[in-house]
């Protein structure tokens, strides 16, 4: 019995799709925070059937795992999404919510105990499923332009110091000597591009300009998390022409 079972307590909800996937099939995990005032409220709208949303996991403030959905059936977290060319992640993904109020209700730190935990059960869902490193994500990164979580607060730096998701490793002292130089339009439109080939969705709704602006702030809130103004600066370029260099490494 792995640690993960000796510490999942089990709350299931009826939201989800009741034709069972193949493991082969899970590709992603996907980091949520809650978004309510109360962990109480939040955990009760993930198991209420009028809701019509779930995810398979939920980590609670002191770091207990509540197990909402079986891996193998298709929660309902993500939503309208892309990443690359996946459309509609549910069916593709494992969705982990973390009980954080959000950006609108005090957005706060994640507990050293929900760390440890998001550490523990990514661990055994990525051996379990071989998920790439470059495929876990936050739903701000498949729906950017309506979703902020799991936020700029999220152990992303952490995570992947012990091997779990993607980031750049360029020095700090490189990086602050960057921050907030002015980028050229041609730099720029390369930055949105080069997004899109790092996975992030393409424009299909709104003003270009509104959307880049959107999509900026995705980014930064996963790589570049000290400041967050959907304003493309040289920071932001090395950043992700880095990730870009990085993810080719992977490829070949």
């Amino acid at each position: 019995m792995s640690k993960l079972s000796l510490h999942t307590i089990i709350n299931y909800s009826p939201n989800f799709d009741p034709i069972k996937r193949k493991p082969k099939d899970i590709k992603f995990i996907i980091f949520h925070y809650t978004g309510m005032k109360s962990e109480k409220d939040a955990t009760s709208r993930l198991i209420d059937i009028n809701s019509k949303v779930s995810s398979h996991y939920l980590i609670k403030n002191n770091g207990k795992i509540i197990k909402l959905v079986p891996d193998l059936y298709v929660a309902w977290h993500a939503g309208i999404s892309s990443w690359k060319e996946y459309k509609f992640l549910n069916h593709n993904s494992i969705g982990i919510e973390i009980s954080n109020p959000g950006h609108n209700f005090t957005y706060k730190n994640f507990s050293l105990k929900q760390i440890n935990s998001i550490l523990r059960l990514s661990k055994i869902l990525v051996k379990k499923y071989k998920i790439k490193s470059q495929n876990i994500l936050g739903h701000s990164d498949i729906a950017p332009e309506r979703k902020k979580d799991p936020g700029e607060k999220f152990p992303w730096e952490f995570l992947y110091k012990k091997k779990i998701g993607l980031m750049h490793d360029i020095d700090q002292k490189i990086l602050i000597k960057k921050r907030s130089l002015i980028t050229s339009h041609s730099e720029q439109k390369m930055f949105i591009k080069n997004l899109n080939k790092i996975g992030y969705p393409k424009n299909i709704k709104i003003n270009q300009r509104k959307y880049n602006k959107i999509l900026t702030e995705a980014f930064q809130r996963r790589f570049r998390q000290k400041l967050i103004n959907g304003i493309i600066d040289q920071e932001c370029l090395i950043i992700c022409n880095n990730l870009i260099k990085k993810l080719k490494k992977k490829i070949s």
